[in-house]
C-alpha cells in the first residue's frame, strides 16, 4: 500500500504536465515585422524586426530578437523562459538581457531583467525587476568617468486576450512598462493593441499598434510616440 501511494505521488505531477501541454501553438518559429514610428525625438522613422522562438522542450523555451531602425538605433535581446504547467494555467520565469545601441548619439544601454508570470487562456500577468547600465561611446577607459547605473526598476505587464491563446485569430490589449525592444521606468507605461490571424498551419499575420514614451533613453520623457507594426510568422 505504501509503495502504491509513493508511486502515485511520483506519477501525479507528470500526469498533470502531460495533460496540459502548454499555451497556444508554441512551435519553432521565425517572425519578420515592419514598423512605422513617429516621436518628437527622431521624427518619422521605420523599424525592421526579426524574432526567433525556440521551444527547447515542454518546460523551457528561448527567444532571440533583433531590431534595426532607420533612426540609426539597433537593439538585440535574448529571453530565457522556464515553464511549469499547472492544472489551471501556466507559471513561467523570464530572464531577459537587452542591449540597445543609439549610434546616432554614440550611447549604449544594457538592461537585464528577471520576472515571474502566470498565464491562462484569456490573461497573462508578469511582475519582476530590471537593472540598466548607460554608457557613452566616447568615455575613455582610462578616465575617472563612470557608467550611469539604475540598479532597480519595477517590471510589470498585463495582457488580456479576447479569445483563448491557442485560437487561430485573436485580439489583445497590453498595459506594461516593457515590450520586445524597450524597458521603461514603472511610472512610464506603454499601451499596446495586438492581433493575429493564422492563414494556415505554418503562416500567421501579425498586427500591433503602440503608444509609448519617447526621449533620450526615455528617462525624462513627458510625451508619447506612436508605432504601427505589421508582419508575418512562419511556424515550423
Amino acid at each position: 500500500m505504501r509503495n502504491t501511494i509513493l508511486l502515485f505521488a511520483l506519477l501525479c505531477p507528470l500526469w498533470l504536465m502531460a495533460a496540459n501541454p502548454g499555451f497556444g501553438d508554441r512551435r519553432y518559429s521565425v517572425t519578420f515585422l515592419g514598423e512605422y514610428s513617429y516621436n518628437k525625438t527622431w521624427g518619422h522613422h521605420g523599424n525592421f524586426d526579426l524574432q526567433a522562438l525556440m521551444p527547447i522542450n515542454q518546460h523551457f523555451e528561448m527567444e532571440a530578437k533583433f531590431q534595426f531602425s532607420t533612426a540609426n538605433v539597433y537593439t538585440g535581446a535574448v529571453q530565457l523562459r522556464p515553464k511549469f504547467q499547472l492544472p489551471v494555467g501556466e507559471l513561467f520565469v523570464e530572464t531577459d538581457i537587452m542591449y540597445r545601441a543609439v549610434v546616432r548619439n554614440q550611447l549604449g544601454d544594457m538592461t537585464a531583467a528577471l520576472g515571474v508570470g502566470y498565464r491562462m487562456d484569456y490573461v497573462s500577468v508578469t511582475l519582476g525587476v530590471f537593472s540598466r547600465i548607460l554608457d557613452d561611446y566616447q568615455r575613455s577607459w582610462h578616465s575617472n568617468e563612470n557608467y550611469v547605473v539604475e540598479p532597480f526598476n519595477l517590471l510589470y505587464r498585463l495582457e488580456v486576450f479576447c479569445r483563448p491563446q491557442n485560437n487561430p485569430w485573436n485580439l489583445s490589449f497590453m498595459f506594461s512598462n516593457v515590450d520586445d525592444y524597450q524597458m521603461e521606468r514603472m511610472w512610464q507605461p506603454l499601451f499596446s493593441i495586438g492581433a493575429w490571424y493564422d492563414i494556415n498551419e505554418h503562416w500567421r499575420l501579425n498586427f500591433a499598434a503602440q503608444c509609448k514614451p519617447t526621449g533620450m533613453f526615455h528617462l525624462d520623457a513627458t510625451f508619447y510616440g506612436a508605432t504601427g507594426r505589421v508582419g508575418f510568422t512562419y511556424k515550423f
